[in-house]
């Protein structure tokens, strides 16, 4: 019997609890790292890779990527939403800022209930969604980098230029927080299989993301089940079958507050992953909504509480 596929997360933190190099981040609470980490999840059979050893809200994870992929920079939508993983930074900005001790939950509140508010204290800059849909070159000409992957999927799926970033140097001292995962890389397998070029089978979509800095203990998680999402959503799209999602990260670091966190998940053995079902096809990788998802044989070890690094 093959091994459980969470286990390259769990031995990726393992590896990080034993070898990574003690450091102070950005954030000032101090991180174990290292450099250089790769996982790889099969997605053919409909498997969804959100990880059974804890809790994973998949619905946030993949409310986040539909955001992603309209273009918006506000929370106001995501709040509307009910999904609040972005309200840390424009909080702390608003604070900093007028010196008020707003709670969060007043805050978001007034950012749902107020629109003068959030276009001035609820945009996060320029930050993923416009880079992907909207990049403004140099001569002021806006690019879909989104549209034109989906395009080239269609017309030219051995191309090796089939990538999307958000890593706009010029733009990056306007974001909220710099891109994390920062490169989306497509291909295409079976392309010269004999079955595909019969009609009888379709060509496997892949996706390779590369990303900067990785939070072990809560960003990966749903960074993983988002990818894994959008793999889905853009092989309906061409007509491909989801194959692989490769996962490759740079800095990938356990902030020394999520230790305790680490060895929890490291004591619970990994459960069967999900299936994911897309229940329509929307004429556009823009049409999709939580309602198109359909997780099926979920069941995950319970939650882990544990603080965001601002």
């Amino acid at each position: 019997m093959s091994r459980h596929p969470e286990y390259q997360y769990l031995d990726l933190i393992e590896h990080v609890l034993a070898k990574g190099d003690r450091r102070i981040d950005r954030t000032g609470i101090g991180t174990l790292s290292v450099f250089g980490s790769m996982m790889r999840f099969d997605l053919s059979d409909g498997t969804f890779p959100v990880y059974t050893t804890k809790r994973v809200f998949w619905k946030t994870a993949v409310k986040e990527m539909l955001w992603f992929l309209t273009g918006q920079t506000n929370i106001q939508s995501l709040l509307r939403d009910n999904v609040r993983i972005w309200t840390d930074w424009p909080l702390d900005k608003y604070r900093k800022a007028t010196g008020e001790a707003i709670t969060q939950d007043d805050f978001e509140a007034r950012i749902m209930a107020d629109d003068q508010f959030s276009l001035q204290w609820g945009d996060l800059g320029p930050v993923y969604g416009k880079q992907w849909r909207r990049w403004v070159d140099a001569h002021g000409n806006e690019h879909d980098q989104i549209a034109t992957v989906i395009k080239t999927l269609k017309t030219n799926p051995s191309s090796r230029r089939m990538l999307f970033h958000a890593w706009n140097v010029g733009e990056l001292d306007q974001m909220a927080l710099s891109p994390c995962h920062m490169t989306y890389q497509f291909h295409v397998s079976g392309l010269g299989d004999a079955r595909v070029e019969a009609g009888g089978t379709k060509p496997r979509l892949n996706l390779l993301v590369g990303q900067r800095s990785c939070d072990l203990g809560l960003g990966n998680p749903f960074n993983v089940a988002q990818e894994a999402a959008l793999v889905h959503m853009v092989a309906q799209q061409v007509d491909m079958t989801p194959g692989e999602l490769v996962w490759v990260g740079g800095d990938t670091h356990l902030y020394l507050n999520h230790i305790e966190l680490a060895n929890t998940l490291l004591s619970r053995e990994p459960r069967p992953f999900p299936k994911l079902r897309l229940l329509s096809r929307p004429e556009s990788i823009d049409g999709y909504t939580i309602d198109d998802f359909s997780v099926t044989g979920y069941d995950p070890h319970p939650a882990i509480e544990a603080p965001v690094a601002v």
